[in-house]
């Protein structure tokens, strides 16, 4: 069984809502057991900086997919959720954005699969999250923790729990 992070995030919709079915979902496509699942995170938008706040979180599952058919199974899953990466702008509005953030400690570099995810640690919006679950976990040389710490986290805000 691998060992997968992966970070959720949106800002169209009811996102928080969208989490808790996308979650779902990948644990039933994946054969994937929960092991932890952080708060969530209104966070200032990155990229196109002209849009509403997004929502972020972070999950950590166990799967037996190797990593391109888990990529496969995510790409899936956000469709279902309305999301279309071929059409969509570049860090624009999205309902649903799921992202290998690391996978055991499998370094990966392929034009459709980068592992760990390449601009990890320059988010502090998945790096809080992923640094609430999995804080000394060591990814590429150092821990969420220690990145997180290099960079600013203004506007993160934690919500509340749903229920």
């Amino acid at each position: 069984m691998a060992d997968v992070f992966i970070a959720l995030g949106g800002n169209v919709g009811d996102v928080r809502a969208n989490f808790e079915k996308a979650i779902a979902n990948i644990c039933g496509m994946t054969q994937a057991t929960l092991v932890a699942r952080s708060s969530d995170y209104a966070t200032p938008p990155w990229g196109d900086e002209e849009q509403v706040r997004f929502i972020n979180a972070c999950i950590e599952i166990e799967t037996s997919l190797d990593p391109h058919a888990l990529l496969f199974a995510l790409h899936k899953i956000e469709k279902k959720f309305g999301r279309d990466r071929a059409n969509e702008k570049r860090w624009g509005p999205r309902t649903l954005d799921l992202d290998i953030i690391a996978y055991n400690d499998v370094k990966l570099d392929k034009p459709e699969l980068t592992l760990p995810h390449p601009r990890l640690f320059e988010r502090p919006f998945v790096l809080v999250p992923l640094s609430e679950i999995a804080p000394d976990r060591v990814i590429a040389g150092q821990t969420p923790r220690q990145a997180l710490a290099r960079l600013p986290t203004a506007g993160i805000e934690k919500l509340a729990p749903l229920h």
